[in-house]
């Protein structure tokens, strides 16, 4: 085994690097691939990382790039699985392994914090507070050698969305030059995040133990994190998972605000509705509505947020939601909303991965402790915010205008479930969401009819042969 260098610099007995200086960065031999590490073995001395620290410098920065390895105190890589395509890059030759990012004029365009909740583990403890704030707040470290990435970036952009050009061509919304342009445009701020997990929190939150959680994370990832089990003095994880992006309408200095309004939406990935405009869910009318809501919000003086989660398929793949399509349409009596769940659950084994006891760590980080418009329905969102500590004064169901009449089966089975309708949805009895039907598999083209079913379904009728 290649030897390494100590690291230079004062290093207290705990570990903890001294105060006064700052480590040298020891580079990692390139050439050399260790399989695992442990904490008790040459070299593997982590830069000391205190989560929930008061303070940055109190704090440390999160090392996790390849050209430290006795001093990454992060499990995993940054840019979570589209890291494969930067391995692709440097096996093709045209990346450079050794490259460090020139963040010259990277800074954010907007300051977020710190907030009270930045130093509460069980407040923040799936994203990297300072993360947007690498090169300001530990500038020693990068004057020594250290690659060290940021996990937030935050910049302006103009928001082109055909529904609010709509809003607008109908008079609901009106343009103020300022965070609605005449042209249907809107100013926002946004940040894009990528997670980062601390472990022992995690497991909390979870009803767990930190060493069941690791030893899942080992076990369902086909062990591609040995360090899960190995290096038990290393608490953070960059899993290999799509981020979040937040969106903002308003001045984001005003967040924190109770007194000022707040409108929120946060929305999980469904490509083919937010994209294409599939109408068997109502996931891209619902966050055209937000969009709007927080549009309105912002021209009357408060702020708008959208937070975008890539969590496809309710976090269980668009393969699978694809599976579970077809299973719906071709079920005996039609696409019903009384079997709605149950066919996630016989292709899936479970109707929903997205745990949204995570997701409240975007709000804490923005600092955000109360919503005066919460617009969702998600028992499971609304359930997660409030446990957190955050208030939320109204929930705004989606207009029944809104909802495609292929949705119609989503909608009712999830109202049926505990989906919060107010006075605007009715909940469905039992009997009734046998009479919710969507579309049949013929009424897509015989192409969809395939395998046995092809033999149970009438060509001619639709209808399942008896």
């Amino acid at each position: 085994m290649p030897s390494q260098k100590r690291k230079a610099g004062a290093v207290e007995e705990n570990g903890a690097t001294s105060s006064k200086e700052v480590q040298k960065a020891d580079i990692f031999d390139m050439d050399y691939i260790p399989l695992t590490t442990h904490p008790e073995q040459f070299g593997s001395q982590p830069v000391p990382l205190n989560w929930g620290a008061a303070t940055a410098a109190e704090r440390g920065p999160v090392v996790a790039t390849v050209k430290h390895g006795g001093q990454r105190n992060a499990i995993g890589a940054h840019s979570g699985g589209y890291c494969v395509y930067t391995a692709l890059a440097v096996a093709a030759g045209e990346l450079n392994p050794a490259h460090i990012p020139n963040l010259t004029t990277t800074e954010p365009t907007d300051q977020f914090g710190p907030f009270k909740s930045w130093k509460d583990p069980q407040a923040l403890a799936t994203i990297d507070p300072w993360g947007h704030m690498t090169t300001e707040v530990f500038a020693e470290y990068y004057k020594k050698g250290y690659d060290i990435r940021p996990t937030i970036a935050v910049t302006k952009a103009h928001i082109d969305f055909p529904e609010v050009k709509d809003a607008l061509r109908e008079g609901r919304i009106k343009p103020d030059g300022v965070i609605l342009k005449d042209d249907g445009q809107s100013l926002v701020t946004k940040a894009a995040v990528e997670p980062v997990w601390y472990l022992p929190e995690v497991a909390r939150r979870f009803g767990c133990t930190e060493q069941v959680l690791r030893q899942a994370l080992f076990k369902e990832t086909n062990m591609m994190y040995p360090e899960l089990l190995t290096r038990l003095d290393i608490k953070c994880f960059l899993p290999p998972i799509g981020g979040l992006t937040i969106y903002i309408w308003g001045n984001p200095k005003d967040i924190p605000n109770e007194d000022i309004p707040l409108t929120v939406r946060v929305h999980d990935e469904c490509n083919g509705s937010d994209v294409f405009g599939s109408d068997i869910c109502t996931c891209r009318p619902y966050l055209a509505h937000a969009i709007e809501e927080c549009i309105k919000t912002a021209q009357n003086g408060g702020t708008g947020i959208c937070i975008y989660y890539r969590k496809e398929g309710r976090s269980l793949g668009e393969v699978t939601k694809y599976l579970v399509y077809n299973m719906r349409k071709r079920a005996e009596g039609g696409d019903k909303a009384s079997e709605y769940f149950n066919c996630t659950r016989n292709v899936a084994g479970i109707t929903d991965t997205r745990f949204q006891a995570m997701m409240p760590d975007a709000l804490h980080w923005l600092g955000v402790t109360k919503i005066h418009n919460f617009i969702s329905m998600s028992d499971m969102k609304y359930d997660a915010i409030v446990n957190s500590g955050i208030k939320i004064e109204k929930r705004v169901p989606i207009p029944p205008e809104l909802v495609p009449k292929d949705a119609q089966v989503e909608i009712q089975a999830k109202v049926f479930v505990g989906y919060h309708g107010g006075d605007t949805y009715a909940i469905p009895e039992a009997k009734d969401l046998e009479e919710v039907k969507g579309r049949g598999a013929t009424e897509y083209g015989s192409t969809i009819v395939g395998g046995d079913e092809a033999s149970k379904i009438d060509a001619k009728t639709g209808k399942h042969k008896k």
